[in-house]
């Protein structure tokens, strides 16, 4: 894991968003480290996925701020936060199909905000490949790739808009045993190299085996967050989320 600093890079602060009458979010407040990793857990309906729309822009608050680096977001559109350096990952991967991996990571990079020219935005995106460990698909049309591939490639897209923040919606969904360490050492570089992740996942043992906090939300409420053994033990977390026969030792 990464050392992250004292500074608070992301705050979120008592914001409000429902749909009719179903509430989303209620009231929640936390802030994020600079190069921290926090982990999000809760039932689903929570409003999860929400919370991250919120961040990126895709959903606008009923009520509260959400701010980066002191400066607020309330204002601004997805694409106006992506240039400040906020890149987000979808659940369901949907890559351009019949573009390569090279041109779809080239896109992120090229529209990125910062005005690169050709030959940057190129190195950019031959980078992110690279980290990511898709250089043997680089001329490979996304639609052929298999599960783990298409995810690597969503990190990747959003890698190249070199964001500060990445946000991740349940990334390792669908990964077999012997795929999830793969994408899981990619998680943990990205975060020791300095990008701050906040991370929505179902499979908890993977996730507490990256992240410095987790947060747990069901109902559009803030249940618990802090120290990931301290959260899956709370009682009210195990109540609401991972139910009474959950070993919280048997966590990786």
């Amino acid at each position: 894991m990464s050392v992250h600093s004292n500074e608070n890079l992301l705050s979120v602060a008592q914001i409000q968003k429902r749909f009719g009458r179903v509430v989303v979010a209620d009231g929640i407040t936390f802030d994020v480290k600079n190069g921290e990793a926090l982990g999000i857990v809760g039932p689903n309906g929570a409003g999860k996925s929400t919370l991250l729309n919120l961040i990126n822009g895709n959903e606008t608050l009923d009520a509260g701020e959400i701010s980066f680096r002191n400066e607020s977001l309330n204002s601004l559109n997805p694409a106006e936060r992506n240039h400040k350096g906020i890149a987000r990952t979808f659940q369901i991967p949907k890559p351009f199909a019949d573009m390569t991996v090279y041109e779809n990571v080239l896109v992120g990079s090229t529209f990125q905000g910062k005005r690169l020219n050709n030959k940057r935005a190129s190195e950019i995106a031959i980078e992110s490949i690279s980290r990511t460990g898709l250089e043997e698909y680089f001329n490979t049309p996304a639609g052929k790739l298999r599960l783990l591939d298409r995810k690597r490639l969503e990190l990747a897209r959003a890698l190249a808009c070199q964001p500060q923040v990445l946000l991740l919606d349940e990334i390792a969904g669908g990964l077999t045993d012997s795929e999830l360490p793969i994408l899981l050492d990619i998680i943990r570089e990205l975060n020791s190299s300095g990008v701050t992740i906040i991370w929505i996942e179902h499979i908890v043992h993977a996730l507490v085996s990256v992240v410095h906090r987790l947060m747990c939300i069901a109902g559009g409420e803030l249940i618990a967050i802090g120290k990931p053994q301290e959260v899956l033990a709370n009682s009210k977390v195990i109540e609401l989320y991972l139910g009474s026969d959950f070993e919280v030792g048997g966590v990786a």
